[in-house]
C-alpha cells in the first residue's frame, strides 16, 4: 500500500490540492496530515479526491470544533483524531503527532512500524533504535505549506517495502497560493 504523507499546510490550499492530487497519481491509496492544517476548510479541497484521509491538529489548531463537525461527515473521507492517532494502514501500525522529540518517545517504544510528524518543517528520515532491539522508521515529510521559506515538500511512502520518496512541489504552484 502507498500513502502520502504530508504536515503543515497552513492554510495553502492550492499546494496541500497539488500534493494530494499528485500523490494519487503515484498511487496514494490515503493521506496522513501530521498537523497545522489550521482553517479546517483547507481540507475540503481533499473530498474530491476520494482518498481516505487521516488528520491530527499540531500547535496551530484553529477551529477544532469545525474540523470534528467536517470529520464527522459521513459523505467526506476524512478522519480527525485530535492531538496524535495509531492508525493501522496497509498492515502496517502508524503514530501521528506533531512534534518531533514525541515522535521519537513513541518510535524508541517499538510499538510502531513507523511514526510521522510535523512542526519543524524539515524533511528528516530516520531509523530509530527500538527497546525491543529492533528499529522504527520515523519521518517529517516536511512542509506541504512551503512555511517560512522552506519548500513545499510531502513524501510518498510504500508501506509494503518501507521506502519513501519525498517530492518538492514546483514553484509555479508556491505562487499561487
Amino acid at each position: 500500500m502507498k500513502i502520502c504523507i504530508l504536515s503543515d499546510s497552513h492554510d495553502h490550499i492550492p499546494l496541500l490540492d497539488y500534493a494530494v492530487a499528485e500523490a494519487k497519481t503515484r498511487g496514494a491509496e490515503a493521506v496522513v496530515h501530521c498537523g497545522d492544517v489550521v482553517a479546517p476548510s483547507t481540507l475540503k479541497c481533499l473530498i474530491k479526491h476520494h482518498l481516505p484521509t487521516h488528520v491530527i491538529h499540531g500547535n496551530n489548531t484553529g477551529d477544532l470544533f469545525t474540523l470534528g463537525q467536517l470529520a464527522s461527515n459521513p459523505d467526506n473521507p476524512i478522519h480527525y483524531y485530535g492531538m496524535d492517532a495509531g492508525i493501522e494502514l496497509g498492515g502496517k501500525k502508524i503514530f501521528l503527532v506533531h512534534y518531533p522529540h514525541y515522535a521519537r518517545a513513541m518510535a524508541a517504544t517499538g510499538d510502531w512500524d513507523l511514526v510521522c510528524c510535523g512542526h519543524s518543517h524539515s524533511v528528516k528520515l530516520q531509523e530509530i533504535p527500538n527497546i525491543r532491539g529492533g528499529t522504527t522508521m520515523l519521518i517529517n515529510p516536511g512542509t506541504v505549506g512551503g512555511v517560512g521559506g522552506a519548500p513545499a515538500t510531502y513524501t510518498m511512502a510504500d508501506l509494503d517495502t518501507m521506502s519513501f520518496e519525498f517530492f518538492d512541489i514546483p514553484k509555479s504552484i508556491e505562487h499561487q497560493s
